[in-house]
């Protein structure tokens, strides 16, 4: 006889299974305490792997296009796999994301960076794809955010392709007519190199945007961004970035040494040049041979 669960109660296993995903990725001995139906979905991290760019989807207005017009090697981008009618995880992640960006100042989907969602629903529309991206772009609330979001969707076949590539694993319910999946934004390279995976609901404002700027290899992001960069590296198992001692310490020395240098400068050009006038008087010794001479003159002449 089959269990079958309802709606409420997978639901809430997605979110439960989001959460531990947050805190231990991949973390057997919890997979082992969620429902038969979530065996075998998590996620694999396939960072540093290629994503391949000739898989073809259709955007939120029905135009069809390939993964290579989506990363154009100008932008990083945040890519998750969602899907419209998802009952809870996929609203709580992308809500989540969402807040996220909202507290990255001057940042701007579209310009820095862009964010793509790509249906696992093969049944999913493009007109269902367009409602999805206006309800978080609202949520956004920014002007000029809309060329960078994306809501993609596409065929079986090439939406198990792009979650194989990613390391996205995931399946469909038939009972409840579902997709059981876990949560993570994924941080992908302008040219579509996997950088970082990012898991979870929630999202910390500084651990994504160093990791857009890492990702974009320096080309966004500020001076100060490359400073925290040189000094901080991204520690998995707190999900955030962390610093390197050795490397503060480097850049502490630097510092010191170039404002012990910019301090003793003045000093330097005030210096004064005391041996320089001494050295003169040496090698001119006309000024102390004329008094003899004068002196000389003066005597008085004998009759």
């Amino acid at each position: 006889m089959t269990t079958r669960l309802n709606p409420t109660r997978l639901s809430g296993a997605f979110v439960a299974l989001a959460l531990a995903a947050c805190a231990v990725p991949a973390s057997a001995q919890l997979l082992e305490k969620l429902p038969e139906e979530m065996e075998g979905v998590g996620i694999d991290d396939n960072s540093g792997q290629q994503i391949p760019l000739d898989l073809r989807f259709r955007d939120e207005n029905g135009r069809a296009l390939s993964l290579v017009e989506v990363f154009s090697g100008q932008r990083p981008v945040l890519l998750s796999l969602n899907y419209s009618d998802c009952p809870m995880l996929c609203g709580v992640q992308l809500n989540g994301l969402v807040d996220t960006l909202q507290q990255i100042e001057g940042w701007t989907p579209g310009r820095e960076f862009d964010v793509v969602s790509v249906s696992v629903d093969p049944l999913e529309t493009t007109q269902r794809a367009k409602l999805t991206e206006q309800k978080y772009l609202d949520r956004y609330g920014r002007g000029g955010a809309a060329s960078g979001f994306r809501f993609l969707t596409g065929n079986q076949q090439n939406i198990r392709a792009l979650a194989d590539a990613v390391g996205f694993r995931y399946k469909y319910v038939p009972d409840t007519k579902e997709y059981a999946h876990t949560a993570a934004e994924i941080v992908v390279s302008p040219k579509g190199m996997i950088s970082r995976y990012l898991y979870g609901v929630a999202y910390d404002p500084q651990t994504v945007r160093l990791s857009l700027v890492e990702a974009a290899d320096g080309k966004i992001g500020s001076p100060l961004d490359q400073i925290i960069l040189f000094c901080f590296h991204y520690d998995e198992t707190k999900g955030r970035y962390g610093p390197v001692a050795r490397r503060v310490m480097s850049l502490g020395a630097g510092v010191t040494v170039c404002a012990l240098t910019l301090g003793l400068i003045p000093f330097w050009m005030r210096r004064t040049p005391t041996g320089d006038a001494e050295a003169s008087l040496e090698t001119n010794p006309a000024t102390p041979q004329a008094a003899p001479h004068d002196a000389a003159e003066r005597e008085p002449i004998e009759v």
